[in-house]
C-alpha cells in the first residue's frame, strides 16, 4: 500500500469500485433498466466509499488487512442482487472483473514504486488509464463474445468450477496484495507476473474449456433438428402414400360404379340408380377424412400424427382454429405441432409400457387478437423431470423441446412445461407477425 490522506484514499477507492462497476456492467445482463440499474450502481459506490473512508479514518491497519476484501464482498453481492443472470454465471464474471481490478491496481502501486518513488498521483493516473484502456477493449472487443459465451457457461458451469475459479483468484490476489510484503526486489516482480500469468491462464482456459462444451451441445440440437426433419419427412411420405394408395382405389371404384351407372341407365331403372347413388353418397360421407382445420399444412401434419396416435390406442382430442391463409409461416407451425405432438405419443407410449392405463392427447390450438395460443396435455409417466424449465430428453424421446424453444422465441413467444401429477402439459402464447415472414 502505499498510504496517502484521506483524501487519496478516498480517489482510489472511488475509481477502483468505478472501474470494477464498468465492467461488470459491459457484460452482464441488467435486472433492471439502464437508468435504474445506472442510479443504483452510483447510490452504492457512493455510499460504499464513504464507509471505507470512515473506516479508513478510524483503524488504518484494520482496514488494510481486511478493508479491500470486504469492500468486494459487498460490491459482489450487490452486483448479484443487480444481476438478471444465474448464480454461476454472475460468479463467472465476477472472477474475470476482479482479475481485470488485481491488474490496474496492483499495476498501479508497482508501477509507481519502481519508476515514480511511490508518488500516489501516479498511482492514480495509471489506474485511471488502465480503466479506460480495459473499458475500451471490453466494450469494443469482449462485450458481445461474453454475452454470447455466458449462455454456454450458464448451462454447464457447476459449483465445482466456480468454487475453484474463486479460490485460485482471491488467493492469487491476495498473495500479491499482501501488505506485510514490502520488499520489491526483481524476484517479487517476477511472482506477481506470474500469478497474473497464471490466474489469467485459468481465466482463458476456463473460457475455452466451456466455449468447446457449448458447441458440442449446439451440435447436438442440430443434430436433434436433423432427426425432426427426418421425421417429419416421414410424415410427408406417409402422406404422400396414402393419397397414392387412396387415388389408385378411387380410380379402380369408378370403373366399377361407372359400369353399375351405366347398366342402370341402360336398363331405364331410374328409381333404382337414384337409390345407387344416394347409397354411394353416404358410403363416401363415411370414408372422408375428417378436417380437423383450415390450414392445409397443419390440417396434414395433425391429421398424420393422430393417425399414429390412434393406431396406439391413444384417445385424441384436436381443437384447432386456424385459417388458411395464417401470418405464421407454415414451417414454423408444423416445427412446433410436429415436436410437440411427436413429444406427446412418445410420452403416453411409455405410459403404456410400464403400465395398463388409458392414455390420451388434448391438442388446443386458437388465435386470440395478435396471439396464437397453442396448449398440448398428454399421460405422461409421474416421474417426468422438468430442468430449467423443459423436460428432460430422456423423457421426450431425445428430439423436439429445443426445436419448439427456439421457434417460439422468433416470435418473442413465452411456454412453459409441467408435469401435474401425471399430465404433462406443454402451453405456448406467441405473438403473430403483421406479415409473413420468409
Amino acid at each position: 500500500m502505499l498510504g496517502g490522506s484521506l483524501f487519496i484514499a478516498s480517489a482510489r477507492f472511488i475509481l477502483s469500485i468505478t472501474g470494477v462497476s464498468l465492467f461488470y456492467l459491459l457484460i452482464s445482463r441488467q435486472r433492471f433498466d439502464t437508468k435504474k440499474t445506472v442510479l443504483s450502481y452510483i447510490c452504492f459506490c457512493i455510499v460504499l466509499s464513504l464507509a471505507l473512508c470512515a473506516w479508513y479514518i478510524a483503524d488504518w491497519k484494520s482496514f488494510v488487512k481486511m478493508g479491500v476484501l470486504t469492500a468486494y464482498i459487498l460490491f459482489s453481492i450487490f452486483s448479484i442482487l443487480m444481476s438478471n443472470d444465474t448464480i454461476f454465471l454472475c460468479i463467472y464474471k465476477l472472477a474475470l472483473v476482479f482479475y481485470l481490478l488485481a491488474v490496474f491496481l496492483i499495476s498501479g502501486i508497482e508501477v509507481s514504486i519502481i519508476f515514480f518513488n511511490r508518488n500516489v498521483w501516479a498511482d492514480i493516473i495509471i489506474r485511471i488509464i488502465l480503466v479506460a484502456v480495459m473499458t475500451y477493449f471490453i466494450n469494443k472487443y469482449l462485450k458481445e463474445p461474453i454475452k454470447e459465451f455466458s449462455i454456454y457457461v450458464e448451462e454447464e458451469l457447476d459449483w465445482f468450477s466456480a468454487t475453484i475459479m474463486i479460490i485460485s483468484l482471491v488467493f492469487g490476489i491476495g498473495y500479491i496484495l499482501n501488505p506485510i510484503s514490502t520488499e520489491h526486489t526483481p524476484f517479487r516482480i517476477y511472482q506477481i507476473i506470474m500469478n497474473f500469468f497464471l490466474t489469467g491462464v485459468l481465466q482463458l482456459l476456463i473460457y475455452r474449456l466451456y466455449l468447446h462444451i457449448g458447441k458440442e451441445q449446439e451440435y447436438q440440437k442440430e443434430n436433434q433438428l436433423m432427426q425432426m426433419n427426418h421425421r417429419l419427412l416421414e410424415r410427408q411420405l406417409e402422406l404422400l402414400e396414402e393419397s397414392v394408395a387412396s387415388g389408385r382405389r378411387i380410380c379402380h371404384d369408378i370403373r366399377h360404379h361407372n359400369t353399375v351407372i351405366a347398366e342402370f341407365v341402360h336398363r331405364k331403372q331410374y328409381e333404382e340408380l337414384l337409390k345407387y347413388l344416394e347409397e354411394y353418397g353416404q358410403i363416401t360421407d363415411m370414408g372422408m377424412q375428417k378436417r380437423i382445420c383450415a390450414n392445409t399444412a397443419v390440417n396434414n401434419i395433425l391429421s398424420a400424427y393422430t393417425r399414429k396416435a390412434e393406431k396406439e390406442n391413444i384417445k385424441v382430442t384436436i381443437e384447432a382454429e386456424l385459417e388458411r391463409d395464417f401470418p405464421v409461416p407454415n414451417i414454423d407451425l408444423v416445427t412446433i405441432l410436429s415436436n410437440a405432438y411427436e413429444n406427446a405419443i412418445y410420452g403416453c407410449m411409455e405410459v403404456l409400457k410400464y403400465k395398463n392405463q388409458e392414455c390420451f392427447i388434448n391438442i388446443f390450438i386458437k388465435k386470440k387478437n395478435n396471439k396464437l395460443v397453442i396448449c398440448c396435455s398428454n399421460t405422461c409417466l409421474i416421474e417426468t423431470e422438468i430442468m430449467h424449465g423443459q423436460p428432460k430428453p430422456e423423457f421426450t424421446g431425445g428430439i423436439g423441446v429445443s426445436s419448439i424453444v427456439k421457434t417460439a422465441e422468433k416470435y418473442g413467444g413465452e411456454y412453459d412445461f409441467k408435469n401435474d401429477n401425471g399430465i404433462f402439459i406443454f402451453r405456448l402464447i406467441m405473438n403473430m407477425p403483421h406479415k409473413i415472414q420468409t
